[in-house]
C-alpha cells in the first residue's frame, strides 16, 4: 500500500512580503521568492542564507562560494501588511462581483491576487 502525505496548504503567494517567526533568523522581513506547495516550504529574500560551493560549468563563468536563500517551513513565515505594517493571518472574501479576494485583519486592505 502506498502512503499518501497530506498536504498543508500554503497561505503565502510569491511576491508576499513575510516576517520570520521562528529558527536563526526570527524577526527578519524578505518578499517571497518562490514557493513549493508539495513541500510546505517558501524561499524568502534574505533569508535562511547557506553557501554553496559552484564549479565552474562553462569555460569563462568563476567557480567559487555563492550565498543562497535556502527553503523554509511556510508555517514559520506571516505575511505583513503593506498598508498597516503589521504581520496578519489573512482572511479570504467574496466581493459583489464574485472575486475571491484576501485582506487585512487589522486594517482591512484589500490584497491583489
Amino acid at each position: 500500500m502506498k502512503e499518501v502525505a497530506k498536504l498543508a496548504k500554503v497561505n503565502v503567494k510569491k511576491g508576499d512580503t513575510v516576517i520570520v517567526l521562528s529558527g536563526k533568523d526570527k524577526g527578519k522581513k524578505g518578499k517571497v521568492l518562490r514557493v513549493f506547495p508539495k513541500e510546505g516550504k517558501v524561499i524568502v529574500e534574505g533569508v535562511a542564507m547557506v553557501t554553496k560551493h559552484a564549479k565552474p560549468r562553462r569555460q569563462g563563468q568563476p567557480g567559487g562560494i555563492i550565498h543562497q536563500e535556502a527553503p523554509i517551513y511556510a508555517c514559520k513565515v506571516m505575511h505583513v501588511c503593506n498598508r498597516c505594517h503589521k504581520p496578519t493571518r489573512l482572511a479570504k472574501k467574496i466581493l459583489e462581483n464574485g472575486d475571491r479576494v484576501r485582506y487585512c485583519k487589522h486594517c482591512g486592505e484589500v490584497f491583489n491576487e
